[in-house]
């Protein structure tokens, strides 16, 4: 034990100059994450090959997508920021519990999307259109999605268990494998290919499936074998409320804010497909494109949290600082890059989707007016997560409430009665300033109340 507790007080998190630690840890996600976005959107290259009928009816699915990977993501949220705080005041009984907390809702998520995925996956879709190939095609694929979504919830939680003691270079590993792993699978399952069955749109889902099994296996095995800080033996394990409750106090804001990203989604879909199903694969195609520029920055986040809430714990105030300066730096240089690429050239981004004509006029304006909100987006995302990171993740969820639900659905209904569907696409850089002013509010707010009173006890 003692043994143990020496290789806990050297945690790099609270001693590593801040520069070099948010590099080593981010960089490892940021990679991950751009290979994830890579993967995002060779899958929707593939299954545009199909139809486009296909390739909406897997932007159509977007949502669920999203709302299953949010409520894993939120949860580890949660358990990433009591995790590394338990760890930077030594409470390592308490990191431990977590951990294991953790595993349990990770098996109560699964369970969840495996009911919902046999009973709704067939209305949801009706929901949003009539025309039935796209019903049917978008059935198949969410139900398969949800029914084995266990490889993508322990592959989420285990990762943020190495996450939040700093070994993020495992996560790029598992990450990477499970994004390979589908790029590999996908022409393979959906065109038949080396004496598969042709699977189409049911390919492209199983791919993703059996991808995220395999990551999790291997984020698994990372765990028990390299993660020396926690104790992920589950022997007489019985579900804590204390932590379970401290865990989502921090995770739930995060689940909801996530979640309103598919109410928003969902609500977008219906404004565009009344004009026609086109724009609805355009809004798709966008959100697949757009993860290239925001998975790194995600990936940014992912490593800069652990930092914030290991030297909160610790009373490190200056390290907080420095590692908020640098990561809006990074971010908000990223995003600069990103809007670049969709103002100059978004016809070629588009011809990845096999894009028609139709498709090419409605979503060149579409990708260059949306990509003026990426220049306030970096800033916000980095703010929010240091919200979450110190437990005020009611913030955040009001940012993200606010941009989504109060400000850009209500406006891109506006527009389209008034401009039409050219117009709608300003709905987003609209969004985006209103949150860059709550963000700025916010920040202040926390550092005033949070950070300032630690005062500079970082003598390393």
């Amino acid at each position: 034990m003692s043994e143990q507790n020496t290789v806990r007080q050297e945690n790099k998190m609270g001693v590593m100059p801040v520069n070099k630690l948010l590099l080593s840890m981010s960089l490892p996600m940021m990679i991950s994450m751009l290979v994830q976005a890579l993967y995002n959107i060779v899958d929707s290259m593939f299954v545009a090959q199909i139809s486009e009928n296909a390739l909406t009816a897997v932007s159509l699915a977007f949502p669920v997508q999203n709302l299953m990977i949010a409520v894993g993501t939120g949860t580890g949220v949660g358990i990433n920021a009591l995790l590394s705080k338990s760890l930077g005041e030594r409470e390592y009984k308490r990191a431990d519990d977590t951990a294991k907390n953790g595993i349990f809702l990770a098996l109560m998520s699964f369970l969840l999307f495996l009911v919902l995925g046999l009973t709704m996956s067939r209305t949801f879709f009706t929901w949003q259109t009539d025309i039935q190939e796209i019903v049917d095609y978008g059935t198949e694929y969410m139900t398969i999605c949800c029914v084995f979504s266990f490889g993508l919830y322990s592959q989420l939680i285990f990762e943020k268990l190495l996450q939040s003691t700093g070994k993020t270079f495992y996560t790029m590993l598992t990450q990477g494998l499970g994004a390979i792993i589908n790029i590999i699978l996908d022409p393979i399952l959906i065109f038949g290919l080396f004496g598969m069955p042709k699977m189409g749109v049911a390919g492209a889902a199983t791919a993703t499936i059996i991808g995220q099994i395999i990551a999790a296996c291997l984020a698994v095995y990372f765990n028990v074998k390299k993660n020396h800080e926690i104790s992920v033996n589950l022997k007489g394990f019985r579900p804590s409320g204390n932590i379970i409750r401290r865990i989502y106090g921090v995770g739930v804001p995060s689940i909801i804010m996530a979640s309103i990203g598919s109410v928003m989604t969902f609500g977008m879909n219906k404004i565009l497909i009344a004009f026609t199903s086109t724009a609805t694969a355009v809004f798709g195609v966008y959100f697949k494109l757009q993860s290239f520029i925001f998975m790194p920055v995600f990936g940014l986040n992912n490593g800069m949290v652990p930092i914030i809430a290991y030297n909160y714990g610790a009373r490190k105030e200056k390290r907080i600082t420095q590692t908020m300066k640098l990561s809006i730096i990074y971010a908000v240089s990223i995003m600069i890059v990103g809007c670049i690429v969709f103002m100059t050239i978004p016809d070629l981004l588009l011809k990845i989707f096999n894009a028609s004509d139709t498709m090419l006029e409605i979503g060149v304006p579409a990708l260059r007016i949306i990509c003026i909100s990426f220049l306030f987006a970096g800033f916000c995302i980095i703010t929010s997560s240091v919200c979450q990171a110190l437990g005020h993740g009611f913030l955040s969820l009001l940012v993200s409430l606010i941009r989504q639900l109060c400000v850009l659905l209500p406006s891109a209904y506006i527009l389209s009665k008034v401009g039409g569907l050219h117009a709608v696409w300003w709905s987003f850089p609209i969004a985006e300033v209103a949150s860059l002013i709550l963000c700025t509010i916010f920040l202040r707010h926390i550092y005033r109340k949070e950070i300032k009173p630690l005062g500079n006890t970082d003598h390393s």
